[in-house]
């Protein structure tokens, strides 16, 4: 891989890491959502709400981070995100009903945003060409798995500890992470790069893009039928199919593996395609997953299927999304600030804060259709499968740069 400064050379294992957490304390409570539901004595649209809140944050922390790492440097910030995000993490675990839970949320992901923006900053720092989409792809792979890790081991946890202590897990792994970054990390931000950029001026630039906005429209919907799933999955799977809180758990080693093999795949097909064709195929893996589940559950009202047919159904379909997700999302981020090298942290910021806004919509949207049936998930990501194609067909038809 070409550095731009092998001085600054930057750990795999570090960034996948940081990338990592961030998508971790996502979803790592998806499992306990029902649980929750009854011990705060809440909804379970309002528990739902809760990754919507999340998103939020995450938004406002991506601005945030993005614009003063132009300024101080990427390392000093990835710390101080990491102290904010343990500081929510434990304001989660000492949570005693839904309104302190949401604001602890927030506070968890604005600090743990850092994890998006800065590690993608990092990357864009450091690496170029074909060696960037390389390291995207390695990045996205822990951009996909680790959400999925989160259920697997929070299961466990939540049933031996109860919901709350996986946040205790979170305190513990930030704190972890910043030993990590304080004692590994070197600065990959160039200090004459440092200098003062108009954050109204990058926003206004890409604002106007179409090719960054189109891509941003691709992260926000593969972000949002991903994120939804996790959201809306434990009551579909659990509430509604009967499937166990054992077995639920156990279904995430499935969607691992779609997501491990779509990420493998996309790496290797750098070799041979450019960024742009390896999303498309993705995109046209994500909208053959929605239509063969939308399908099924339709055919499933004239012609009743069994629960463990149902069952087998949504994980297959999930799994078939996870691996499409995965090579569109991380070729979309690789391809759209190509052109943005000079404000890379800025607008980095400000691209994250763009499509984790529009992840936040698309999850409202789920929580808002929850309505104690098989229909809204899958004629859902249907929906947002179609809007996705449709932008790129209509805003993206010509090659994007290479790689």
């Amino acid at each position: 891989m070409k550095l731009k400064n092998s001085t600054s050379l930057p750990a795999a294992w570090l960034i996948v890491a940081l990338a990592g957490i961030s998508q971790l304390s996502e979803t790592v409570y998806a499992p306990s959502l029902p649980t929750i539901a009854r011990a705060l004595h809440t909804s379970a649209g309002m528990v739902e709400y809760t990754l919507t809140i999340y998103f939020l944050g995450f938004a406002l922390g991506t601005l945030f981070f993005g614009k003063v790492s132009d300024h101080f440097g990427r390392k000093p910030c990835i710390l101080l995100g990491l102290l904010i995000f343990v500081f929510g993490c434990v304001g989660c675990y000492y949570s005693q009903s839904i309104t302190g839970l949401m604001s602890s949320r927030l506070l968890q992901s604005f600090g743990a945003s850092i994890g998006s923006v800065l590690a993608q900053a990092v990357v864009r720092d450091s690496f170029h060409g074909s060696a960037l989409g390389k390291m995207y792809a390695l990045v996205g792979i822990s951009l996909s798995i680790f959400p999925i890790i989160g259920p697997m081991m929070s299961t466990f946890i939540a049933e031996h500890f109860g919901w709350a202590a996986t946040f205790l897990l979170l305190a513990l792994s930030g704190f972890v992470l910043i030993v990590s970054v304080a004692l590994t990390l070197n600065e990959t931000h160039q200090r004459e790069n440092h200098g003062s950029v108009s954050l109204l001026d990058v926003a206004w630039r890409l604002l106007r893009d179409k090719k960054v906005m189109a891509l941003g429209f691709v992260v926000a919907g593969a972000n949002g039928i991903f994120f939804s799933y996790f959201a809306e999955g434990s009551f579909y799977l659990m509430t509604l199919l009967k499937l166990s809180p054992e077995n639920y758990g156990v279904t995430f080693i499935f969607l691992a593996a779609g997501t491990f093999f779509g990420g493998m795949l996309a790496r290797k097909l750098h070799d041979t395609h450019t960024s742009q064709r390896i999303m498309v195929y993705g995109l046209k893996i994500i909208f053959a997953g929605t239509l063969f589940f939308s399908t099924v559950i339709l055919l499933n009202v004239f012609v009743p299927l069994s629960r463990g047919v149902l069952i087998v159904v949504t994980v297959v379909s999930q799994m078939s999304l996870m691996f499409g997700i995965c090579m569109a999302m991380t070729n979309a981020l690789a391809l759209a600030l190509v052109d943005y090298k000079w404000c890379v942290g800025t607008a980095s910021g400000l691209f994250s804060f763009f499509y984790y806004i529009g992840t936040s919509l698309f999850t409202f949207g789920m929580g808002s259709l929850h309505n104690g049936t098989l229909f809204p998930m899958p004629f859902y990501f249907l929906a947002i499968s179609l809007l996705m194609l449709l932008v790129q067909r209509v805003v993206l038809p010509e090659a994007l740069p290479q790689k």
